[in-house]
């Protein structure tokens, strides 16, 4: 399935021109494959072996280029530095609130929120976004002590 979406997200960045760099494509291919929705540092640090010329300000600026073409959502919770999302279907997130750990939660059913929201107030709804906070299961086993 990976393979399949960073195919499809090469294919849109050729589609909207642009320039696909090794560095581009190493970027695009940890973000689909890391579930933990990664910082730019994070990003960084898991590539800086394999581009030691690569600096954050280089890995920023693709996620920049990504966001653009709407193959990256910047999510930011409170001041924690921001964490990105490669897009794929309609997801929520649930948060720690001890750890910051975001973990990715699919629940088709919330897409009629939209089709309420607008009968309800004649808006013209573009999206919407749901968080759920909590304590995830290592943080809980953690306070048991």
């Amino acid at each position: 399935m990976a393979m399949n979406q960073l195919k499809e997200a090469l294919d849109t960045l050729k589609d909207t021109g642009v320039r696909i760099t090794p560095q581009r494509h190493a970027i695009l291919e940890y973000l689909i494959s890391s579930m933990s929705h990664p910082t730019a540092d994070e990003i960084y640090k898991a590539l800086e072996g394999k581009f030691p010329n690569m600096s954050v300000a280089t890995v920023y600026n693709n996620l920049r280029v990504f966001r653009e073409v709407g193959l990256v959502k910047e999510l930011t919770y409170g001041d924690a530095s921001a964490r990105f999302d490669f897009v794929t279907t309609h997801h929520y997130h649930v948060i720690c609130e001890e750890c910051g750990k975001i973990v990715d939660f699919h629940y088709p059913g919330l897409d009629e929120v939209e089709h309420l929201a607008t009968h309800v107030t004649g808006f013209k709804v573009a999206n919407h976004r749901m968080e759920i906070y909590g304590t995830c299961p290592d943080c809980s086993t953690k306070e048991v002590h």
